[in-house]
């Protein structure tokens, strides 16, 4: 079972997670993939995402998260076992998303909201200071992430399976050619 997670001002709507839905359709596995839309407060989203691993079993379910969905997916690993893989994470999003206080607007929903001091404080209640087994981390970064330094993940991921791509973007181009990576993994 895949579970993806979005990042910040995302949905499932996002390319990479419609995407990735597709293929697991036509591949015939439409029912081992899930991507909820999560809510705007992390406290909220990692009880959501918690529910749904109790119900599909943690030690059965890869991860994949992009950016803040990547930060969120550490916590979960680390806290349930499960395997995870990265896509551009966040690293310390409590750190990296301060400058982002203030009004918000979700890309693909268009919902309206305020990222406040709140939300930081359940980011920093959820950050994992080191990982504790590189086997259950697969980190998929773009030197070109015009969002996060990549070398902030190369660093935290350190000794987890590492595919590190010259160029492209905060998106991930190409992503689609990692599918056959990620379900090895």
């Amino acid at each position: 079972m895949i579970v993806y997670l979005h990042g910040f001002n995302s949905s499932p709507a996002s390319g990479k997670a419609r995407q990735l839905g597709e293929h697991m359709a036509k591949l015939g596995r439409q029912q081992d993939y899930f991507c909820p839309a999560l809510p705007n407060s992390p406290r909220e989203a990692i009880a959501q995402i918690e529910t749904e691993l109790e119900r599909r079993h943690p030690e059965s379910v890869t991860l994949i998260g992009s950016s803040l969905g990547g930060f969120y997916a550490t916590y979960l690993a680390e806290q349930h076992g499960c395997k995870a893989v990265l896509v551009n994470p966040a690293v310390h999003a409590h750190r990296l998303l301060h400058s982002a206080l203030g009004p918000q607007t979700n890309w693909h929903t268009g919902e309206k909201w305020v990222l406040t001091q709140k939300h930081l404080d359940e980011l920093a209640a959820l950050d994992v200071d080191a990982i504790t087994l590189s086997a259950r981390y697969l980190l998929l970064v773009q030197t070109g992430d015009e969002v996060l330094d990549y070398r902030d993940a190369v660093a935290y991921y350190a000794g987890a399976t590492q595919i590190i791509e010259d160029g492209g973007d905060h998106g991930f181009a190409g992503f689609e050619r990692h599918y056959p990576t990620i379900l090895d993994f």
